[in-house]
């Protein structure tokens, strides 16, 4: 089992950025795809963007392409998740989870990170 931890998050202006990073131990990183969701309050939790074993293929929510950035670093077994431009509607706590297969199969992600807390003030 892979455990997964998330560090990056605070609080931040509308408009502001911040980066957040999952750091993954346990497991063979480069054999996972890798995604960062989040829960707003009172919401369901969403995909926000993911990112294939190699790095080379990423995905977006369409609310934040081209505003956020996901990144992996399979040497040092990271993943990280670039936010610029916040809006109040992005305050929510934010997971990074891992799964075998690519993020367009309907498949069960496998492991969650505790998550990390993200308020974007207006």
């Amino acid at each position: 089992q892979v455990q997964l931890v998330e560090s990056g998050g605070g609080l931040v202006q509308t408009g502001g950025s911040l980066r957040l990073s999952c750091a993954a131990s346990g497991g063979i990183f480069s054999g996972y795809n890798m995604a960062w969701f989040r829960r707003a309050p009172g919401k369901e939790r969403e995909l926000v963007a993911a990112v294939s074993r190699s790095g080379l293929s990423t995905h977006y929510k369409d609310s934040v392409r081209g505003r956020f950035a996901i990144s992996r670093e399979n040497t040092k077994s990271t993943v990280d998740l670039e936010m610029n431009d916040l809006k109040p509607e992005g305050t929510a706590v934010y997971y990074c989870a891992d799964k075998s297969s690519p993020w367009y199969i309907s498949e069960e992600y496998e492991d969650w990170g505790q998550g990390t807390q993200v308020t974007v003030s207006s």
